[in-house]
């Protein structure tokens, strides 16, 4: 069948890599526009193969649709897409569009679906391979897998270490599917549908007056995009790497307990987070005990704003 791709990053890439490797005939990849100083490997994938390469601004954009009916795709297959896709495009193939999704749809609709299954506390999710329609992550499910969010997942290791490969086979064994002519459409059940925004910098504050576990699973959880924030002394810096600490500690909730040379320890509710890596705007990610000697953080002083 002939394949248009339309994905970025090394999600594309490796789609890209696994669909040539199978021997599957791609006309067409369409890709992000280039950004400064950065590698765009689905592009350098796609060129080395000799595939057609197109990288518009807008894949809703007037002049896109007549270049990619020159294709003549018997199906396209969307791998880690931002953009909105026209209608006409999406039906446009004899055998339609799949795409991936990292949830277990309906669930977690929207682009921030790994962030919001660990921050809600989740402790399973999945890959979906679906139908995608006009609406946001509803159209109908061709198939699905599950994996285990482990108790120090965060959106990094889940991603990269499970629902990256888990989608890149999916892909595959989706095609198999539809070269047999057996891949199914299963309506999504609406009753069970959950949608989310992008979580960004106003959802990834931290409250240290929360549950340790609840703060936790935020840090997890915006780890390594956006970033979960908190204040020291009215400047603001993010936390990423940390661990948890169920005991409960004898200080106020957001009190520097320890400062050690794995991080700094801050109290919660019923437990306390032990920071290990942070980051002031502007400067490089550094260890948590390097910005406590920066910025002259003690014990006995406290996080917040």
């Amino acid at each position: 069948m002939r394949i248009v791709l339309i994905g970025q990053a090394a999600f594309g890439e490796k789609a890209l890599q696994a669909l040539s490797e199978r021997g599957e005939e791609i006309v067409g990849v369409y890709t992000s526009p280039d950004i400064p100083g950065k590698a765009n490997p689905l592009k350098e994938l796609a060129i080395k193969l000799g595939i057609p390469t197109f990288q518009p601004e807008r894949m809703r954009a007037p002049d896109v649709y007549a270049e990619y009916i020159k294709l003549n795709p018997d199906l396209n297959i969307m791998a880690f897409v931002t953009d909105i896709l026209t209608e006409r495009i999406l039906s446009y193939p004899k055998l339609g569009t799949i795409q991936y999704h990292p949830s277990l749809l309906p669930k977690h609709r929207g682009g921030s679906a790994i962030n919001w299954a660990i921050i809600n506390g989740e402790t399973k999710t999945g890959i979906t391979i679906f139908w995608p329609d006009k609406g946001i992550d509803t159209g109908p499910i061709l198939l699905q897998k599950e994996v285990e969010i482990s108790p120090d997942d965060t959106v990094g290791s889940l991603y990269f270490g499970k629902l990256f490969p888990l989608g890149i086979e999916a892909l595959v064994e989706s095609v198999e599917l539809l070269g047999k002519g057996v891949a199914p459409r299963l309506p999504q059940d609406e009753s069970r549908a959950t949608y989310e925004g992008l979580c960004g910098e106003k959802d990834a504050v931290i409250d240290w007056l929360q549950p340790a576990t609840k703060i936790y699973n935020l840090i997890r959880g915006t780890n390594p995009q956006p970033g979960a924030i908190t204040h020291f002394q009215g400047k603001g810096f993010k936390v990423f790497d940390s661990e948890l600490l169920p005991d409960g500690v004898d200080a106020v909730p957001g009190e520097i307990v320890s400062i050690t040379e794995q991080g700094f320890v801050v109290a919660a509710i019923n437990g306390a987070i032990l920071i290990k890596r942070v980051q002031v705007k502007g400067s490089p990610k550094i260890g948590a005990p390097e910005f406590a000697e920066q910025v002259g953080l003690r014990v006995g002083d406290r996080l917040g704003e």
